[in-house]
């Protein structure tokens, strides 16, 4: 699949998983302004796809992603209007893939830092090689991160261990994210892409009505949970899901969603 953008590659395996994988080696995957930008689009047209029940997020040549390509951040910020800019096109990339209709997982070699790690963070899913270290790192650039990420970090590791990674811009390696809970299956890296495969693979054989609601409870605060699942419950009712996956348990088969 084509999009339109040097830097970012897309691919449909089968099974219903499609692979979107940064691709700037040399830059350790630094990602672009126009990376970002085209993320987006690409990510509309991979969901549009009938075919497509899962994602994989990974990065060429044994790195996830630097971050924002430094070089280019370096002459943004050379105008504060541009700045504005840049960091909007982030955040808007960001959140589709944390909208994105079906489960995503960020499969992360070697480094996983900043931008790379916002986009690893708005996954629904991040499983590490062992040899994996990540963090986010604006205080060394004095950078203040946006408000969209800040509140996502926390509300996935918690407000303590998101002031220990943004204060501090360490990185920290792929056990400890773990047990911070950024990180939910940490791997050996030879095992790391047929595991996080297979558990794609998985996911796409589970009820899309199901996932679907999970995903749109979860994407708000807690208060706004129930209006988002209430279409959801609805067409639980009325959809065939439920008959199948019960009728398949009690027939001791795999549902056929």
């Amino acid at each position: 699949m084509d999009t339109g953008v040097d830097g970012l590659r897309a691919h449909l395996a089968e099974g219903g998983v499609a692979t979107l994988v940064l691709d700037r080696p040399a830059r350790r995957n630094a990602v672009t302004k126009a990376m970002w930008q085209a993320l987006p689009a690409v990510l509309a047209q991979l969901a549009e796809r009938p075919e497509v029940r899962a994602l994989l997020l990974t990065g060429a040549g044994g790195t996830f992603s630097a971050g924002a390509d430094i070089a280019e951040l370096a002459g943004v910020y050379g105008d504060p209007q541009a700045a504005d800019e840049y960091h909007a096109v982030g955040v808007a990339a960001e959140e589709a893939l944390a909208a994105f209709p079906h489960p995503t997982i960020a499969v992360v070699h070697g480094y996983c830092v900043g931008g790379g790690c916002q986009l690893a963070a708005a996954c629904d899913l991040r499983f590490a090689a062992e040899d994996a270290r990540l963090g986010i790192t604006p205080a060394k650039l004095g950078v203040v991160y946006p408000a969209v990420p800040t509140v996502r970090l926390a509300r996935l590791v918690g407000v303590a261990r998101a002031k220990y990674l943004l204060l501090s811009g360490e990185l920290v390696d792929a056990r400890r994210a773990e047990l911070f809970g950024l990180v939910d299956e940490v791997l050996p890296a030879d095992r790391l892409d047929d595991r996080a495969l297979e558990f794609a693979r998985l996911l796409t054989r589970r009820s899309q009505q199901t996932i679907g609601a999970v995903k749109a409870a979860l994407a708000g605060p807690p208060e706004a949970a129930a209006e988002a699942l209430a279409p959801w419950e609805r067409a639980s009712r009325e959809t065939p899901d439920v008959r199948e996956g019960l009728a398949a348990f009690l027939e001791r088969r795999e549902p056929r969603f």
